[in-house]
């Protein structure tokens, strides 16, 4: 492939509100186009007011790309494509059109695969191409859940956090695995995000002398059907009664900062340890480490070749 014909990144992202403003707009495109109750989105601008406004994720995602194309070199050129919210990846896909650009690699920022959200992208690829006659080859990149280097930059994140406590305690300290929670029926009907889930954690715990952990779920909707469980907060309130008073939580299932981090775990996890009387502290969010944007440069890398 010559200079003069770069390829096409598209990193695929769930997407956030970019203002208070776009709240609602993106609540609608998020509920298929439904407007939600004014009560329903009172409520939820009253968690991003306790956030900043608005999600980070956009800026986050956008940063990101530049960064992975500066990982990549010269021969490619990286766009971002949303499902929820602007740049959709329809836009996306037209802009690398006017672009001239042919030969596309797709990777989802979702680290486990999951219908709703990797799907869903998938999904949003097929419509916008088929809306449309650009002549663009899409070519969906494999999960990265288990990369070396996806597994080394978690492991930097958790041993930074690890060191907010007092040596003594540190090896007592307890790991809670924090994912975003998906209707039990989802995962009966095939979706592999639970099993992905366990294999990030497992080869996190090759790397770390991790013996006290556990795997929790959060963030679950609003539908009454069952949802993968137990939550983070019931873990928390079993360990205090085992006496345990230092916690970790490491948002393992989530590669940007978003509404999930900032409020569901810095203010809600948090403030249910405070409840409890524990010691609460949190893994970063993977964001823009430099050992994550070379994972996502590896795999284009193997995609395309």
């Amino acid at each position: 492939m010559s200079l003069g014909a770069p390829i096409g990144v598209l990193l695929l992202a769930f997407g956030g509100p970019d203002s208070p403003e776009a709240i609602e707009p993106f609540m609608t495109n998020l509920m298929g186009g439904r407007k939600p109750p004014q009560v329903v989105v009172e409520k939820v601008k009253a968690r991003y007011d306790l956030i900043g406004g608005k999600s980070p994720l956009p800026e986050t995602t956008r940063l990101q790309a530049e960064a992975l194309e500066k990982e990549l070199g010269n021969n490619y050129k990286v766009f971002v494509g949303m499902r929820y919210w602007h740049p959709f990846i329809s836009e996306a896909i037209e802009a690398m059109s006017k672009d001239g650009i042919r030969k596309v690699v797709a990777v989802s920022l979702s680290p486990h695969y999951a219908g709703v959200s990797t799907g869903a992208y998938q999904k949003g690829i097929e419509e916008a191409l088929a809306a449309t006659e650009a002549d663009i080859s899409i070519i969906m990149a494999g999960g990265w859940y288990d990369n070396s280097l996806y597994i080394d930059a978690l492991v930097d994140n958790i041993t930074t956090a690890l060191k907010s406590f007092p040596d003594e305690v540190q090896d007592k300290v307890q790991y809670i695995f924090s994912a975003h929670s998906l209707p039990i029926s989802h995962i009966e009907g095939g979706d592999p995000y639970v099993d992905q889930i366990k294999t990030t954690i497992d080869k996190v715990l090759a790397k770390l002398n991790i013996k006290n952990w556990h795997l929790a779920y959060q963030s679950k909707g609003g539908s009454q059907e069952p949802w993968l469980g137990p939550e983070a907060e019931e873990v928390m309130a079993e360990l205090k009664a085992l006496g345990q008073r230092d916690i970790l939580v490491v948002p393992v299932s989530f590669a940007s900062d978003h509404i999930e981090t900032l409020y569901d775990i810095d203010i809600v996890q948090r403030g249910k340890a405070k409840e409890l009387g524990l010691n609460f502290a949190r893994a970063a969010a993977l964001n823009i480490s430099p050992k994550f944007i070379a994972a996502l440069a590896e795999v284009v890398r193997k995609t395309q070749s």
